[in-house]
């Protein structure tokens, strides 16, 4: 049953890889991206709930936080076109 559900989300994530690569805005393709690294923790979870090791938690707990924050950067530089906090016009 648990490989079951393992290949629904390795299904779910392929289909999130094909929405990245076809998305016709930049904004759908960080989203897919976002799918896809949500897609991947479940995956994590489900590799150590089989494998028996619950650690793996920690390790999907680590890389939803990477996946979060990555998206957050890659938004707030497709927005303002750097990560800096100045506006365009000052000095610093």
């Amino acid at each position: 049953m648990l490989a079951v559900a393992t290949g629904a989300v390795l299904l779910a994530m392929g289909l999130a890889l094909v929405r990245a690569w076809a998305g016709p805005t930049v904004f759908d393709r960080i989203l897919a991206l976002n799918a896809f690294g949500t897609k991947t923790v479940l995956l994590i979870a489900v590799i150590g709930f089989l494998s028996g090791r619950p650690d793996f938690l920690d390790l999907a707990l680590v890389y939803a936080l990477m996946n979060f924050i990555g998206v957050i950067a890659v938004l707030r530089f497709s927005k303002y076109g750097h990560f800096g906090d100045h506006d365009e016009g000052e000095t610093i």
